[in-house]
């Protein structure tokens, strides 16, 4: 993994999350030179300083891609607003929750991004799921379209910490539509725009979100209601397959990062074993998942557990995790495995040095586990793959 901020898992994973979403090297060079020093106090201790330098990073794009709009150069302008995104969405990612810039500058990334979109013509849209009395927003990336009728359509969630734009950032969707197949990327609750604007905190009970994001698919003419799959990557490693065990009309399932027993991992991470994703570690996961104080959270947190659960998925199943994955044991991949016993089909895939990406969800590459779950989807799908 590119780690220009010395013994800071945390900055560092940020900076290699912006690479892969489509950032660039100069870019992202600039907004971490000025932070080098700052770094060395410690992942939680300067994220402020993080937040200020990547947002003139940032905010200098936008000012640039508006010179582009006004000459009508509107495909200029969506790349650098797209990039405006990533780095706004990276300053907002690594705050604490009572750190009030935050919220403007999320907007700002969700404004960058939609403009991106529509100044550059990208096949996305923006919709949006019920869940419960509310709704949670997805973004639906159309496959192009061909003469064999509707398209199949994964089903993509966030981790902990990711955003639907982050995903669409590394390419996934568009690996996808290339091969035939469209994507429905959302927010969940507990994620991105629900948790952050809609204030809907997680559960461990995925299938309470993902089931009414098939109810959605299954009312488009051009997605394949009988080839709807799901992905999951980092936390979603524990979601998808959740969600597949309980919900039947899902497919297959693939995730990138296996999350077997996600529960367990957090007294691990109170003993300080294993990086943790975002600064502030505890307070987030207290946000994501609605738990007053951290008595109540470390109760509740046993509920993520596959044990008992992988075992119903009948779908064809896939697991793929980094062989020096520092966030999550690689036991965890071979735990899934074995226990999905009840799958038609199952699939371990272990990335090592010899792929250049063996580090968690692929942070160090962004392109190796992505083309290959790609490629697993579209053989069972009958995409393409070449």
């Amino acid at each position: 993994m590119f780690e220009p901020f010395p013994g800071n898992y945390i900055w560092n994973l940020g900076v290699n999350l912006a690479l892969i979403g489509g950032g660039n090297h100069g870019e992202v060079d600039i907004a971490c030179r000025p932070i080098r020093e700052a770094a060395a106090q410690g992942a939680d201790a300067a994220t402020a300083a993080f937040f200020e330098s990547w947002l003139r990073v940032a905010n200098q794009l936008v000012a640039n891609a508006a010179v582009d709009e006004k000459a009508g150069r509107s495909w200029s302008a969506a790349a650098k607003l797209f990039r405006a995104c990533g780095y706004f969405l990276n300053a907002e990612r690594l705050q604490a929750r009572d750190y009030a810039p935050r919220w403007q500058a999320y907007r700002d990334g969700l404004d960058c991004f939609r403009r991106s979109i529509e100044l550059g013509g990208d096949p996305v849209e923006f919709v949006e799921i019920p869940y419960g009395d509310s709704t949670y927003p997805a973004l639906f990336v159309r496959a192009p379209a061909t003469a064999q009728g509707p398209a199949p359509c994964i089903v993509s969630c966030n981790g902990l910490d990711s955003m639907k734009e982050q995903i669409y950032g590394n390419g996934f969707a568009q690996a996808l539509a290339r091969r035939g197949i469209s994507t429905l990327l959302l927010d969940q609750p507990g994620t991105g725009e629900a948790l952050r604007l809609r204030g809907l905190t997680g559960t461990h009970a995925a299938e309470r979100w993902a089931s009414p994001a098939v109810d959605y698919l299954s009312t488009r003419s051009d997605v394949d209601a009988a080839r709807i799959g799901m992905f999951g990557l980092s936390l979603g490693g524990y979601y998808a397959p959740r969600a597949v065990a309980f919900e039947p009309r899902f497919s297959l399932c693939a995730v990138m990062g296996a999350n077997h027993d996600w529960g367990a991992m957090q007294q691990r991470r109170m003993a300080r074993e294993g990086e943790n994703p975002v600064p502030h570690y505890w307070d987030h996961v207290m946000w994501v998942f609605g738990q007053p104080d951290i008595d109540s959270f470390m109760a509740w947190a046993p509920n993520m557990c596959l044990d008992g659960v992988v075992e119903k998925i009948v779908a064809p199943f896939l697991v793929t995790h980094g062989a020096g994955d520092r966030q999550i044991p690689v036991e965890h991949a071979h735990r899934s495995y074995d226990q999905a016993t009840g799958a038609r089909e199952r699939a371990l895939r272990i990335f090592t040095e010899q792929d250049f990406e063996i580090e968690h969800c692929g942070a160090d590459n962004g392109t190796v586990a992505r083309d290959f779950i790609a490629d697993w989807i579209a053989e069972r799908f009958g995409g393409r793959t070449g």
